[in-house]
């Protein structure tokens, strides 16, 4: 038995954090990961993601070259190996940074294995058990497969696979239209492949309001991307060297299947039920305002608590449970403002309650919206594609939400995040002054044009 203050099991952007906080202090403290270190950012998510679809955006500009007065000697091609190594690159300094960093603290070890809870404060890895009387649970989530007839039978991509692709496909039919799967989507179409969306729902990213869901289709359909919704999927399997998937509606034939339905939390095979650590239903683990399971001196941040789905949600868990376990602070979960980013081109930024969520909270509300195409820093750049989109509380003047589609918006909506979080009202946030020419100068106006709906 190997004794610690504190075990950290899963090396996402919550554990780690914390784990090389409590080393910096002196506490003897052991991460111990089952494949990669940095989690689903650094491996899966937002790093590779994000350097594809910087390819893809470079592709486009080329394409576009000739409407800004640049001739190229002909059209770009795209090395798609070339781009897979890349966002690879990219991976693997982040992942080297993190073990650098983590060998360079002298009571914190790192230990690579499955770990499984066999009593309440005690886990084992690889026949070895290790206890402590403080554990943190950071495993993450995993791409959730449906429960589709056929699907198993045939060589399906998830988001986790399709970044090692080094080949482009012909036709990339993607089963999902939510945050990942449109990312996907446009970025495969800009390397050069056909590609079909299909979603059961009636509007794609249907988290947001139809204005934004709606204005983010048309921004993909001008890309040249098919879109299927309101399709429910019958099956999918093998037609030669493709696939066909069949809907309720039709069949579409592709190349390969990308499966982009959600995700799942890595709970499964932990042994949670030995150490009387409860779940819900789809295997989030519940946890209270300050990240602490139902059993005393266990705690679960990031993904696998369902109470984010992001990387910077996982940091904030990570603050929280700081504050209150080395600072002597007082944050909770409670606090939280929700932002995040939608990064098809151009990017959806979001913060706070959408039209109809206010609504549905009883809030009498306020909105304003505006086009990119008058938004004269969008008409410079040539990327008028999109909208802004405000929402306040007629009666207390605070900002709800907002919502920017186009060109800068995931850092544009920072001036809101920040005014949220200070709780400003929109009549001191109207007369802040901003910076000319940027997107985020049309705040103000958008305040302006308030109106109750």
């Amino acid at each position: 038995m190997r004794e610690y203050d504190a075990i950290f099991i899963g090396a996402g952007q919550a554990g780690p954090f914390l784990a090389a906080r409590m080393a910096a202090m002196g506490r003897k403290v052991v991460l111990i990961e089952r494949k990669f270190l940095g989690g689903t950012c650094v491996n899966a998510g937002c790093m590779p993601t994000k350097a594809l679809v910087a390819s893809a955006k470079t592709a486009e500009v080329a394409r576009r070259a000739a409407e800004y007065g640049v001739k190229l000697s002909g059209p770009p091609t795209v090395d798609m190996a070339a781009v897979a190594a890349r966002a690879r690159k990219v991976t693997l300094d982040a992942r080297s940074g993190l073990a650098s960093w983590f060998d360079s603290l002298e009571t914190m070890d790192v230990v690579y294995g499955h770990s499984k809870f066999i009593a309440t404060k005690t886990v084992a890895v690889d026949g070895k058990r290790y206890t402590a009387p403080q554990i943190f649970i950071n495993v993450g989530a995993r791409p959730q497969i449906p429960d589709v007839p056929g699907l198993v039978d045939v060589p399906y991509l998830t988001s986790t696979s399709i970044i090692a692709l080094e080949e482009l496909p012909r036709h990339l039919v993607i089963l999902g239209g939510s945050y990942i799967g449109l990312e996907f989507a446009q970025m495969y179409r800009r390397f050069g492949a056909e590609v079909t969306v299909i979603e059961r729902g009636q509007h794609l990213a249907s988290r947001e309001d139809t204005d934004i869901s709606e204005a983010i289709a048309d921004i993909l359909s001008k890309d040249g991307i098919n879109l299927f919704r309101d399709h429910k999927l019958i099956s999918v399997a093998k037609d030669g060297a493709g696939i066909v998937v069949r809907t309720d509606k039709g069949d579409v034939y592709g190349s390969h299947v990308l499966v982009a339905v959600g995700r799942q939390p890595n709970t499964d095979d932990l042994g949670l039920e030995f150490a009387g650590v409860e779940t819900d239903r789809r295997g989030f683990i519940p946890v209270d305002e300050r990240l602490q399971t139902n059993v005393e001196g266990i705690w679960a941040l990031g993904d696998c608590n369902g109470r984010g789905a992001f990387t910077h949600t996982s940091y904030n868990d990570f603050e929280i449970v700081a504050a209150s376990l080395l600072d002597g602070g007082d944050r909770k979960l409670s606090d939280r403002i929700l932002g995040y980013g939608l990064y098809i081109d151009p990017p959806l930024g979001r913060v706070g309650m959408t039209e109809q969520q206010a609504r549905d909270a009883g809030h009498r509300i306020k909105v304003s919206t505006r086009p990119m195409s008058r938004v004269g820093r969008a008409v410079e750049k040539g990327e008028t594609q999109g909208l802004m989109k405000l929402v306040a509380d007629a009666e207390t003047d605070r900002v709800l939400g907002a919502a920017f589609l186009g060109v800068g918006g995931d850092e544009a909506v920072y001036g809101v995040l920040e005014a949220m979080n200070l709780d400003s009202t929109t009549e001191k946030l109207r007369w802040a002054m901003p910076i000319h020419p940027t997107v985020g100068e049309l705040v103000p106006t958008l305040i302006g044009d308030l109106k109750e709906a």
